[in-house]
This record gives C-alpha cells, sequence and structure tokens, in this order.
C-alpha cells in the first residue's frame, strides 16, 4: 500500500464477507468508487494523508464522506487485497476466530 503525490488516501478492499453482502465501495482500475458498481468490495484497512482531514473538527465523526469527497476529486486510490482476511469488527466474531 502507498500514498503517491496525487493521493490524500489509499484503501485496500477485501472480497465483502457474510455479514455485508452489498460491500463499501466498488473498484475500477486502481480507484474505489461509490456507489459500488456490481464489483463491490468492503474497505479493510487504509492510509490516510493529513490533507485528507482538512476542514475536520476534533473529535468523533464518519469518515464515509470524506472518502467520498476524496474519490470525487480523484485523489484516492484503492487495491483488492485476495489473501487471507477475517472481519473482527464484533466481539461474537473475534471469539468465533478463536474458539
Amino acid at each position: 500500500m502507498s500514498l503517491d503525490d496525487e493521493r490524500d488516501s489509499h484503501l485496500v478492499l477485501v472480497p465483502n464477507p457474510p455479514q455485508h453482502p452489498r460491500g463499501d465501495f466498488g473498484l475500477q482500475g486502481t480507484l474505489p468508487c461509490r456507489p459500488p458498481n456490481g464489483n463491490t468490495r468492503s474497505q479493510g484497512i487504509a492510509a490516510y494523508r493529513n490533507e485528507f482531514f482538512s476542514g475536520c473538527a476534533d473529535g468523533v465523526f464518519p469518515l464515509k464522506p470524506l472518502l467520498v469527497r476524496s474519490m470525487a476529486a480523484k485523489r484516492c486510490g484503492a487495491e483488492l487485497y485476495t489473501g487471507l482476511w477475517e472481519d473482527v469488527g464484533t466481539p461474537e466474531r473475534l471469539a468465533a476466530l478463536n474458539g
């Protein structure tokens, strides 16, 4: 994963897990797209430059609007990861993996 000089964010997308079949984004070459284009993917990990957060106030806020803004400006890159990956987004899913 890398951020070149033209990008302020980069997503590593994974195939959709069963609990999230619609996905978050689509992938067109090396660019993410929203809404998903039928080739849907879920976000795995990401890297961001400080500029990505321009205009944000301190505190908790959703990333999705910032990602959509970055995508619209063609400043967000993406890649597909097809290796081993598990969504451990809840204590129950983590327990199932450890069980």
